[in-house]
This record gives structure tokens, C-alpha cells and sequence, in this order.
């Protein structure tokens, strides 16, 4: 495993940052709220292909990988894009990757095209599905109903199911029982399981982004602050918690990357490598982003500081697979169970 960017990687990279860093600053953040989507900005990342990076060529993709789409996650979470890049990344690749039947050729095409915002239902669904990621945007859902993956095309958005300090536009979703099928039995259950593990895994750079970012403004601030004559920076305890916090950061990083390589080369433990780089990356995102408010005192809570944004997200986007201890309790049944009767 060689984790090291090539040329090509450092370029889109570097072109990426620019992107987010002009196209996403705080200000377009807190306009997007409480929402959590800028239309303008989607219409400009989709344009650019960037949910389809990892779709095959012969498909109309950008015939790249997932260690591409996960630098485009990571400066994502960087600057918290109000865009659902992940879930439409995912979405499009699955779409992608089974043979569409003739009745949902066009949608597929569409979705390739950059013409229709798609995202992945995480959970099994019946007459509905409940807390879809990117529900309350998105034009089409994919959803697994029984051992059915169906398609839904929702012509009028629904509104988001909760209100979420994190601005993260879930909803529950209504699956009609005509809802053509795109693929069914074990490869449709498949196909979902891989999804929801690509989702892990490009969320879990994402917090890792998200993480790093905080950090930064932790460090800048402790060095303007100052209590008792001093600035809180020289603090031990303050040194201490941000050197943890970024030699965690580093460990996260590290494990997600390892998880997208993993996809691109259908590494057997591809699933269980996205839930661990997941569940880390959401613990460490949420702790630095934490220690990064606190250390800004009242100031952190104030909407006018931006670690709010972050502390907030770093709660909210983990939350939107359900409850973590769930996905500790699937990723130990996965790991140890397996071979069991």
C-alpha cells in the first residue's frame, strides 16, 4: 500500500483547495443555514464532475477512484461546503456500477450528467426512509426495500425531518410501491452494503478535514488570547491537548486514506476499513473541534466565531448514519463473528 499522492493527486488537490477556499467561506456557510445547501454551489461542483470522479469512463465518469473523491471530501470538510458532494458521489457510483434496466436508463444518464442531485438512503426502508442524508435536496433517492434496491424520483423536495444545529438537510423520504427497482437479491443487498461503507469511508475524510481546520483556528486563536497576563497558549495544558489532538488527527487521516485506497482495490476488509476510519474520525473531529471552542472561552459559542460552525458539524454529519455505537456493535459482529454459524 503506497498512500503517497502522484503528480496528478497534488494538482487536483491543489486546484480543489482553491475551489472550496473561494467558493465556501464562512460567510456562504451561515447563508447556506439552516438548510445546509447552496444551490449556485452545487450547480458549480457538479459542472465540474466532481461527484462522478470515481464513475468509469465508459460510463461518463471520470474513470479516477475513490482516493481522488476522497482529497475533493477532505477540502470539503475543510470548509464545510454546504454541498452533499458525498452523498451524490456515492449515489453516482452505485447508480453506475449495476446494469440499469431500460425504464431508469435515463435517470441513471442524468445523474452521470450532473443533471440530478442523487444520495444513498443508509438504512432499509419500507413505506418510507427515515433520516436520508441529503433527503430534503436531492432529486433522486436510491433506497433498499427488502432485497430491492428502487429508485425514487422526488419531483417536490420534502421538507427536512428535523431541525439540526449541525444544518444538514436529512428527510424522511416517501417510497412509493411502484418504485422501479434497479437491481434485486443478494447483488442489490451488495451493492447497498458497499455504498454505505464508501459513504463511511468519504465521510469519515471529510470530519478528518473538518478536524484539521478546526484545529488550525484553535491554534491561531490560543495564540492571540491571554489570561493572566499571558497568552493561553503558553499554557501546558492548552500545548498538551492541541498536540493530542493533532497527532490524532494524523492517525485519522492516515486510516481513511487507507480506507479509500481500499475500495479501489476491492480489499476484503473494505467494508470494516470505512467503519473503523468513520467511528475514529468522527471521535477525534468532535474532541478537536471541542477543545478548539473551549479554548476561545464564551467567545467559542458566539455565531460570529467560526469554530461554532465546526463544532457543530463535527456532532452532526456522524449522527447522520445513526447512532455510532450501532456501527461499533455492526463492525465487531463483522470482524469476529465472521465464519460463524
Amino acid at each position: 500500500m503506497n498512500l503517497d499522492l502522484t503528480d496528478e493527486q497534488e494538482a487536483l488537490r491543489a486546484t480543489l483547495r482553491e475551489l472550496f477556499e473561494k467558493e465556501a467561506p464562512p460567510h456562504v456557510v451561515r447563508a447556506a443555514e439552516p438548510l445546509g445547501f447552496d444551490a449556485a454551489l452545487w450547480t458549480k461542483v457538479a459542472g465540474l464532475g466532481l461527484t462522478t470522479i470515481a464513475v468509469p469512463e465508459a460510463r461518463g465518469g471520470g474513470g479516477a477512484g475513490f482516493v481522488e473523491l476522497a482529497l475533493a471530501a477532505e477540502l470539503l470538510g475543510r470548509s464545510l461546503a454546504p454541498v452533499p458532494l458525498v452523498e451524490a458521489a456515492v449515489a453516482s457510483a452505485l447508480l453506475a456500477s449495476v446494469p440499469a434496466p431500460a425504464s431508469l436508463a435515463p435517470v441513471v444518464d442524468a445523474v452521470v450528467a450532473g443533471e440530478l442531485l442523487p444520495t444513498l438512503a443508509l438504512h432499509a426502508a419500507g413505506e418510507s426512509a427515515r433520516l436520508v442524508p441529503a433527503g430534503a435536496v436531492a432529486d433522486v433517492v436510491v433506497v433498499l426495500r427488502g432485497d430491492e434496491l428502487v429508485v425514487v424520483r422526488q419531483q417536490e423536495k420534502p421538507e427536512p425531518a428535523v431541525p439540526n444545529l449541525g444544518a444538514v438537510p436529512i428527510a424522511t423520504v416517501q417510497v412509493p410501491a411502484d418504485a422501479p427497482v434497479l437491481v434485486a437479491g443478494p447483488e442489490a443487498v451488495a451493492a447497498h452494503r458497499r455504498a454505505v461503507a464508501q459513504w463511511r469511508g468519504l465521510t469519515a475524510v471529510a470530519l478528518v478535514g473538518l478536524g484539521r481546520r478546526a484545529l488550525e483556528i484553535g491554534v491561531a486563536y490560543v495564540q492571540e488570547r491571554e489570561a493572566f497576563g499571558v497568552l493561553v497558549g503558553s499554557f501546558q495544558s492548552i500545548q498538551h491537548e492541541l498536540a493530542d489532538d493533532a497527532t490524532a488527527l494524523e492517525g485519522a487521516g492516515l486510516l481513511a486514506s487507507k480506507a479509500a485506497w481500499a475500495q479501489d482495490v476491492d480489499h476484503p476488509q473494505a467494508a470494516e476499513l470505512a467503519t473503523m476510519a468513520f467511528l475514529f474520525a468522527a471521535e477525534t473531529a468532535f474532541r478537536t473541534a471541542s477543545a478548539s471552542l473551549h479554548f476561545h472561552g464564551g467567545y467559542g459559542y458566539a455565531l460570529e466565531y467560526d469554530i461554532q460552525l465546526y463544532f457543530r458539524r463535527a456532532k452532526a454529519w456522524a449522527l447522520a448514519a445513526g447512532d455510532p455505537r450501532r456501527a461499533c456493535a455492526d463492525l465487531a459482529r463483522d470482524l469476529f463473528d465472521q465464519g460463524t454459524d
